[in-house]
């Protein structure tokens, strides 16, 4: 009677636990409110929806290796991680998903969300900031008849059209902003009056003439800034990437595009700077970054640095009063304002009013996440609309009450009130799985819920293999007591073969299975866990207590 009493509490107790498990619970969670993603207090049952019953997007990334190949990719994979996972918690998806599969790759599930192409760019982004200096030696003037004569050599000019001169409107310098947020008086001198554009349109001249470099590229307004006619920008770009043109570029100089468009009468022109190959500072020591809207500048991202990366800016931009930086990002110029004195710690990079506030959010949300050492390509994507998953919903929710229904009726019919009890442990069985999931914060898939509906026929399947057992062993004449022991014993050790290798299945799919997979193997292991417990020990003690009320009954309806 004791054993009886201490099964009864072992069976209440994870009644309990299960109950508290899966009971909503209030908790704080970055939700959409009209088109903003706020912080707000919600209450839920605290079993995460997968991709497929929540819709969403799915991407599966790898390490782009077109630019050269990675040393060590264990390495670089384990960086891109941490950074993509950064970014995704800052992007306001509720509950997503980033996990390395196999040894290349990275899988990235984004359920709810509503713009697939900014969550591309956002988890892409290689997000590289550097500040330097705009070259002011005219050193790409001087070269550029030998970058036109190994075109020729190369003979991959091909025909260019001459560059219209289009004198009447031609491009100003560039507008954007470097400011020095006040942090100290010799910051709020910085800050006064940037003298980046010049006042008045100048028309852009021609450096040189003849081949293509020398017809294409003209001079801007800024120190080692130069303007590209965008129907020639395709011929330019490509000969920039050649390796010989590269060669010949001046030494401890780099060729960098802007990142904007130059609208100047009928025309539209591309901006290229030469700028100094080494930076006066990258955007590693960035701390803090927020997006702002100005109602004069538009959209700006203000940024703080550590005390190393403020004690270097500081050092450096004091060493290039009066010269023009620019701020590269991912190797596209954004803006080239002039150094009227240090700036310190806080600075602010201006997108000008033409961009939208949006841009500066995905900017500064990249910066604070930190770059990728390597960047990233998409090789896989898709999305997933809500309404496809609450039909999965839906449907998955059909076939599993039909399972069950059948396995009750099947039960009940054939093993009459010996298939009662095994219904009363599959109640149960339900409770702890759904526990399970939800104690190790697993995410419910469809492939998950069909998981579930066969976990229930292999509940039940361990209950035919014992009430076999027991038949035969009242056929042999035993007492009622006798064959339920004899049935529990001699049943286990196929019980327990059976669901061994269904787990060695399922745990391998978890290894090396990817998103609804997993999911999939996640909750058939849920249910082996939780079927051998009601099988073994719940019904069995269902047996024991019916036992105990009925001693006199010497007949087991089964």
């Amino acid at each position: 009677m004791s054993n009886l009493k201490y099964r009864l509490l072992a069976i209440a107790l994870l009644v309990v636990a299960s109950a508290w498990a899966l009971f909503p619970r209030t908790v704080v969670e970055r939700v959409n409110r009209g088109g903003q993603f706020v912080y707000d207090t919600v209450q839920r049952v605290p079993l995460k929806r997968g991709l497929d019953l929540q819709g969403g997007m799915h991407l599966a990334l790898e390490l782009d290796e077109s630019e050269g190949t990675v040393a060590n990719k264990a390495e670089a994979l384990d960086q891109a991680i941490r950074v993509v996972r950064n970014r995704i918690d800052q992007f306001g998806v509720a509950e997503p998903v980033v996990q390395r599969v196999g040894a290349e790759r990275i899988v990235v599930e984004l359920p709810g969300i509503e713009d697939p192409e900014r969550a591309e760019a956002v988890v892409k982004q290689a997000a590289f900031l550097e500040f330097q200096i705009t070259d002011k030696t005219q050193a790409l003037e001087r070269v550029l008849p030998r970058l036109d004569a190994i075109a020729r050599d190369l003979n991959l000019a091909g025909t260019v059209a001459t560059v219209a001169g289009d004198t009447a409107a031609a491009p100003r310098g560039l507008q954007g902003l470097l400011k020095s947020t006040p942090d100290s008086a010799a910051d709020s001198a910085a800050a006064e009056g940037d003298s980046a554009a010049a006042a008045g349109a100048t028309t852009p001249r021609d450096t040189a003439s003849g081949g293509p470099f020398a017809r294409s590229i003209q001079q801007g307004q800024l120190p080692g800034q130069y303007l590209v006619s965008t129907r020639d920008e395709p011929l330019i770009a490509r000969l920039l990437e050649t390796p010989q043109i590269k060669a010949a570029i001046p030494p401890g100089k780099v060729v960098r595009w802007g990142s904007d468009t130059l609208a100047a009468g009928t025309g539209a022109y591309r901006e290229l700077y030469l700028l100094d190959a080494r930076p006066i500072i990258t955007g590693e020591y960035i701390t803090t970054a927020a997006p702002q809207q100005d109602p004069t500048e538009g959209s700006v991202v203000t940024f703080q640095l550590n005390a190393e990366g403020a004690r270097r800016f500081r050092t450096e931009t004091g060493r290039h009063v009066g010269d023009n930086m620019a701020i590269v990002l991912d190797q596209r110029v954004i803006t080239a304002p002039t150094i009227n004195s240090a700036i310190g710690r806080n600075g602010q990079i201006t997108l000008g009013g033409g961009r939208r506030l949006q841009e500066a959010q995905d900017l500064a949300l990249v910066l604070r996440a930190g770059s990728l050492e390597t960047p990233l390509r998409i090789v896989e994507s898709r999305s997933i609309g809500p309404s496809l998953g609450q039909d999965a919903v839906q449907q998955g929710v059909r076939a599993g009450i039909l399972g069950v229904i059948l396995v009750v009726l099947i039960m009940v019919v054939y093993y009459r009130f010996s298939g009662f009890l095994a219904v009363l442990g599959l109640v149960l069985f339900g409770l702890f799985t759904m526990a399970t999931l939800a104690g190790f914060d697993a995410v419910l898939t469809l492939p998950g819920i069909a998981g579930f509906v066969l976990s229930i026929g292999m509940a039940v399947d361990a209950n035919f293999l014992i009430f076999e057992r027991i038949r035969e062993e009242l056929d042999a004449g035993r007492t009622v007591r006798v064959a339920i022991d004899s049935g529990f014993r001699n049943a286990l050790s196929a019980i327990i073969d059976s669901n061994v290798t269904t787990a060695l299945t399922a745990l391998v799919l978890y290894q090396f299975g990817t998103g609804p997979v997993r999911g999939f193997a996640v909750t058939l292991l849920a249910g082996l866990v939780a079927s051998m417990i009601t099988a073994i020990f719940v019904v069995r003690t269902f047996f024991l207590l019916w036992l105990t009320r009925a001693r006199t009954s010497q007949t087991l309806s089964i």
